[in-house]
């Protein structure tokens, strides 16, 4: 198959979500693989996220629900979602663990995939990708509605929206090409130790539409090396310029970079909060970040952001500890974003993006915004919901 299209027929989806998947974003823990983190989930301790990306997604498409067929597992895992949205599905009869697991999700594939559908919809992260990849027949063409906190793959939509728009697409008899996409995942014990390794797993058939589809996560090179030292230079002044201010790093190499050439005894992959050159609290979620603000607010905060290589992710991917009323409080007005030219380049003019989870807030913040590249240069660069190219 070198293209997606009903050509006049209704469109046969097969659906399911992780459930758990995005859990430990906002609170700070680097992912949501681990079985303790899904246990506590389930027990309530954790806000579930998934479920409410799916929501966003279906909602979406409900106008055109005449032109589809949804074919789903019952409960937590799909049916819940379409109910709650009112969509009629076909429910499989397939047994769901309480605690739903990665054997979960490659049951619900191989179950949907003997259905003959034309498409198979996912929400998860780069885990619940892997898990597919290793059951999909590899001519069946998948699409990763993404909630996850890392997302390293090149198998997701850049947000619930964007993937709703892509397969309107499809519905309204646009044949959208497909490519083979990377799907990789990090160790996330090493993660949480604030080492990436990323690992490739296999690829998928993914619609190749570059505004809707996100990237494969890019590293830097050489060349970066000088912009960031030129970068630092530029936050070193501008933090003197306002020495009152609470100043909130984002997680990446970059930010990490500036952190470390402070003399901060930072995390790489964490969200810290620094007054006065010095670091007051490191790793936060999002409980921490919106207490510290709520306590602050006379004082000017600015919010020290890196977008993610290759994908263009300003807001939304690795920092959700980032959620919307945290944002709220901050003001687009007071973040700054840092990119080195090569970095810039690599998204071949794609916008950055940025994907809250409240999508009144994306489009809000949607528009120019100042990108800091170098020493006292300062780039006007689009940030957006949708990459529209």
């Amino acid at each position: 198959m070198t293209d997606l299209s009903t050509k006049g027929n209704r469109l046969r989806i097969g659906f399911f979500l992780n459930p758990y998947a995005g859990v430990g974003g906002p609170e700070g823990l680097k992912g949501s693989d681990a079985c303790e983190i899904q246990a506590a989930a389930a027990q309530g301790q954790y806000t579930l996220r998934a479920a409410r990306r799916a929501v966003t997604f279906w909602q979406k498409l409900k106008p055109l629900a005449g032109q589809m067929d949804i074919l789903t597992v019952p409960g937590i895992m799909g049916g819940d979602v379409l109910d709650e949205v009112g969509l009629t599905y076909q429910k499989l009869d397939c047994d769901i663990a309480e605690v739903s697991t990665a054997d979960d999700s490659k049951k619900a594939v191989q179950q949907l995939q003997q259905k003959k559908i034309d498409l198979l919809l996912f929400v998860g992260g780069d885990g619940t990708a892997r898990d597919v990849c290793t059951v999909i027949e590899k001519t069946l063409p998948v699409l990763g509605i993404p909630s996850g906190v890392k997302m390293h793959s090149g198998v997701f939509g850049i947000s619930p929206s964007a993937c709703a728009e892509l397969i309107e697409q499809v519905l309204h008899n646009r044949a959208v090409r497909l490519t083979e996409q990377e799907v990789r995942d990090i160790d996330e014990e090493a993660f949480r130790s604030g080492v990436v390794k990323s690992r490739y797993y296999g690829e998928m058939l993914v619609p190749a539409d570059d505004r809707f589809v996100q990237q494969v996560k890019q590293g830097g090179g050489e060349e970066d090396e000088i912009s960031l030292i030129d970068i630092r230079d530029e936050i070193q002044e501008r933090m003197e310029y306002h020495p009152e201010a609470l100043f909130i790093f984002g997680p990446g190499s970059t930010t990490d970079f500036i952190k470390k050439e402070l003399g901060l005894d930072s995390t790489l992959l964490g969200i810290d909060l620094v007054e006065n050159q010095t670091l007051i609290k490191k790793d936060c979620n999002a409980k921490d970040i919106y207490g510290v603000l709520q306590d602050n607010r006379a004082r000017e905060v600015f919010l020290i952001l890196t977008a993610i290589g290759g994908q263009g992710h300003l807001i939304g991917r690795g920092n959700q500890q980032l959620t919307p009323e945290v944002l709220k409080l901050i003001g687009k007005e007071h973040v700054w974003p840092v990119l080195t030219r090569a970095k810039l380049r690599n998204l071949q003019s794609r916008p950055l993006l940025i994907d809250s989870g409240d999508e009144t807030l994306d489009k809000q913040w949607s528009g120019l915004i100042p990108v800091i590249t170098g020493y006292q240069e300062t780039l006007l660069y689009r940030l957006d919901y949708l990459c529209q190219i």
